[in-house]
């Protein structure tokens, strides 16, 4: 026994140097960044690098910009602030794409409470009557809300509806999209998308840009900071030769 507990000891040095400190330590230093004159991308594929930027906290403002900041228009979920944002402009078409992500959106955030169709009778109504206190949405009063408000709504929440402010701001306009499909002015599938705990084509895909999306990445990224660290250990390494050039001719 231990004879095997020396040689684990001996080998320890050489198991842990197969893993480099970027791989095992998760501490601030090491995280997703654009450094010095790296390029930046929205994809994956620049100078080899396999880690997508992580997504922006909620209420920040993304390198591609945003409709709306939240110094023009604050995030309070109020009736005067959602009305304020009627008079935006819905700047995505209503495709397949932006339908059909739509309705995954639909149905991850919103069927819950509004349900499938949108006739305010969604698994919460069902499982208890008292919950049913989502609106419809098929009433002439929301048919006749412009796609800014809704975008509002998703953006602030108001009185018992939580904000949906973690769905990216691109994919809010593919929510409304779908709403005014449900209220009949597309044609669009209603129903769940998938099943519990299912991935894959039945989700919507991770945005490298919006806000309060999860990091997705395994582990930090190094690109860009490597050289440095190098350069970084030459000059120490320079200083302690001149400090122990120092010593030996105190020494002396």
């Amino acid at each position: 026994m231990q004879v095997s507990r020396l040689a684990l000891v001996a080998l320890t040095p050489f198991l842990l140097s197969a893993c480099t400190q970027e791989e095992w330590l998760t501490d601030m230093k090491q995280q997703p960044s654009v450094g010095t004159w790296q390029m930046f991308t929205l994809t994956d594929t620049v100078a080899g690098e396999q880690t997508p930027f992580r997504g922006n906290p909620s209420g920040s403002v993304p390198t591609t910009g945003t409709i709306l900041a939240g110094w023009q228009v604050s995030y309070q979920p109020l009736p005067q602030v959602i009305d304020s944002m009627s008079g935006l402009v819905n700047p995505t078409v209503a495709d397949a794409r932006s339908l059909e992500n739509g309705h995954k959106l639909y149905q991850i955030n919103c069927a819950v409470c509004h349900g499938d169709v949108g006739d305010g009778k969604g698994g919460l109504a069902q499982l208890n009557p008292s919950y049913a206190f989502a609106p419809s949405l098929m009433t002439e009063s929301a048919r006749g809300r412009t796609d800014g408000y809704l975008f509002g709504m998703l953006r602030n929440g108001r009185g018992l509806m939580p904000s949906a402010n973690r769905i990216p701001e691109a994919m809010r306009w593919d929510v409304v999209n779908y709403v005014r499909g449900l209220q009949g002015r597309y044609a669009v599938a209603t129903g769940p998308v998938g099943f519990p705990g299912q991935t894959g084509s039945a989700l919507p895909g991770h945005s490298v840009v919006g806000p309060t999306v999860p990091a997705a990445f395994v582990k930090p990224s190094v690109e860009g900071i490597v050289e440095k660290k190098k350069a970084e250990g030459e000059s120490h390494g320079a200083a302690a030769g001149k400090a122990d050039a120092g010593h030996n001719g105190g020494h002396e």
